[in-house]
């Protein structure tokens, strides 16, 4: 996944999903970008933000 952050937001650049993945996208206000990687049984979250600073977080659930 490669985002861009700006001093006004983030946005996405790419977003490709692994053999057996499939990808959807949320984004609630312009700074921040919610991307999910999920298959049957794994799912990844990666959150994107630049509220208060430029970060990234990852959940992993695995079913």
């Amino acid at each position: 996944m490669t985002v861009r952050y700006g001093s006004r937001g983030v946005c996405l650049i790419s977003a490709i999903p692994s053999r057996g993945f499939k990808t959807s996208t949320s984004q609630t206000s312009d700074s921040t970008l919610t991307v999910t990687f999920s298959s049957t049984d794994h799912r990844s979250v990666i959150t994107a933000t630049i509220d208060p600073g430029a970060k990234a977080s990852v959940r992993e659930s695995s079913f």
